[in-house]
């Protein structure tokens, strides 16, 4: 008698159930698109109610999509203020891009609008474009599977991350805006607080701190000071600023520790733990204590697997880590943990009947700061690399700011006195994001995948990636292949950064 293995018989099941639904699913896909809604929810945040956005499709927060689906999404706003949602990670026309005004508007209270593209696989995500409204948790995944996800034999889970105040966007960058101690009142700039209207929430008329542009230097000539970082947040002397603001919860699936999701696993089994930081201003390390783990991609894409327990991830970034449970009963608590500081969220994977110990939200120890040295990028290698050919421009992006005043610039200039990076398209394209500021900065371009290829002037073959984490006092380099001909945005993804307009625009120009 023929036997199958339980791998087999998975694989095999999903396969023939796979084949028997695509018809149907390519059929209704064709017919009807998927409803999704921005509207508003309420949370139990630690026993106190809270009234947040969200993004509801047919199966709850956030969409999954089917190998070959096409995006085709009917996205109506049921919120009582406008809105707009980028499609992070995902490369749609530029009319879908999710931008205001660039080119659509927002979509007013009420209306619903239209989106088609194809997806591209993995692990991504979708937000507003207005700062103060992912602020408000308006932001969901957007998971892309592939064949292999559905033949593989693991369970799949996500882990959506987010910070989390009872204030509003308005009051807390009043805050913030005041000064460094954000905790005793707003201070002064309280009337810079951005507009829910503007288009990225920028304050254009603020004077940009100019640290000077130096576009026209090469790739990887400026020395890298990365190796001066000290493990006590300080660099050559100088302290960093980790965090900016001190969050009233920090949330895993819209839950804290002192509530958290518990996911049945089963025993000895495997686990492809979809991460994903939705956070405004926070980083997170992901640690999964006993769990044997691997990381194996990142911001959807692949990497050649790297072993280990603690990965961290910046605002916008994404990991994929697969986790191999013991044969054994029992619950293992994925942390999230917040970078320099003790608080932490969280979730458990957990066997049936197995016992669930209540985890404090404070850890005993302060976690570290995030790849100050750039070690953990330096360790990803892109298993599907960009084909290698000749850079026909490289552009410096200098990023800089201060706490005091609270200004972020690119090339010295905020949103609105910006200079665009110009490129051709189909042109291979290499951008230095040279950090000169004291605070690291998620660095997101839409419409484009890149590949890190230089870490601190010192080449390297790295991840493909859509959001880079450039650490102070660092230089990462970037190259990509300019795609649509259009103004794709170029941002720093510390929600608060943006807000006082760290953005800049890649601007695709058709080629001769």
């Amino acid at each position: 008698m023929n036997t199958l293995s339980r791998r087999g018989f998975l694989a095999a099941s999903a396969a023939a159930i796979g084949a028997a639904q695509m018809p149907r699913i390519a059929f209704a896909q064709a017919v009807a698109p998927i409803s999704l809604s921005a509207a508003t929810r309420t949370l139990d945040i630690d026993g106190r109610a809270a009234t947040v956005f969200g993004l509801a499709g047919p199966g709850g927060q956030g969409l999954i999509l089917d190998p070959g689906q096409r995006f085709r999404v009917d996205l109506t706003n049921d919120l009582d203020v406008g809105t707009i949602i980028h499609w992070h990670g995902q490369i749609p026309p530029n009319a879908q891009d999710g931008v205001p005004d660039m080119p659509m508007p927002l979509l007013a209270p009420g209306e619903t609008r239209s989106y088609d593209f194809e997806a591209l696989p993995g692990t991504h995500w979708m937000h507003s474009h207005v700062p103060t409204q992912e602020m408000q948790l308006l932001a969901a995944p957007l998971i892309v599977r592939s064949q292999e996800d559905l033949t593989a034999d693991r369970q799949e889970v996500v882990m959506f991350l987010h910070d989390f105040s009872f204030k509003t966007p308005e009051e807390v960058l009043a805050e913030i805006n005041g000064g460094h101690d954000v905790g005793h009142g707003a201070g002064h700039g309280a009337g810079a607080v951005p507009d829910q209207g503007a288009p990225m929430g920028g304050m254009g008329a603020m004077q940009g701190m100019d640290h000077g542009a130096v576009g026209g230097m090469p790739m990887g000539n400026t020395p890298g000071m990365g190796g001066m970082m000290g493990m006590g947040g300080r660099m050559g002397g100088m302290a960093m600023d980790l965090n900016d603001y001190d969050w009233d919860a920090y949330l895993a699936n819209d839950r804290t520790l002192s509530d958290p999701e518990v996911v049945q696993v089963e025993r000895g089994g495997r686990i492809r733990l979809r991460v994903i930081n939705a956070a405004a201003a926070t980083v997170f390390w992901i640690d999964t204590g006993a769990a044997a783990a691997r990381l194996v991609a990142v911001d959807g894409h692949a990497v050649h697997a790297l072993p280990g327990s603690r990965f961290g991830l910046a605002m916008g970034q994404r990991l994929d880590i697969e986790i191999d449970l013991p044969n054994e009963s029992g619950a293992w608590p994925i942390l999230a943990l917040r970078e320099g500081a003790r608080e932490r969220t969280g979730l458990i994977l957990a066997t049936q009947g197995a016992e669930v110990r209540c985890l404090d939200a404070m850890a005993e120890t302060a976690a570290p700061a995030f790849d100050t040295d750039l070690a953990q990028e330096a360790r990803l290698i892109a298993l599907d690399a960009l084909p290698v050919r000749p850079v026909d421009r490289s552009q410096m992006l200098m990023l800089g700011g201060s706490m005091q005043p609270y200004v972020w610039t690119i090339n010295g200039a905020v949103w609105g006195q910006h200079q665009p990076v110009a490129v051709r398209r189909g042109e291979r394209v290499v951008l230095s994001f040279h950090n000169m500021s004291m605070m690291a900065h998620p660095m997101h371009l839409h419409g484009h995948v890149f590949q890190v290829v230089g870490l601190n002037g010192r080449r390297v073959a790295g991840a493909l990636r859509d959001t880079v984490h450039v650490p102070p006092m660092s230089m990462v380099d970037v190259a990509l292949d300019a795609g649509e001909a259009a103004r794709w945005m170029l941002h720093c993804h510390h929600m608060p950064h943006l807000a006082t307009g760290m953005m800049t625009e890649f601007a695709v120009t058709a080629s001769v």
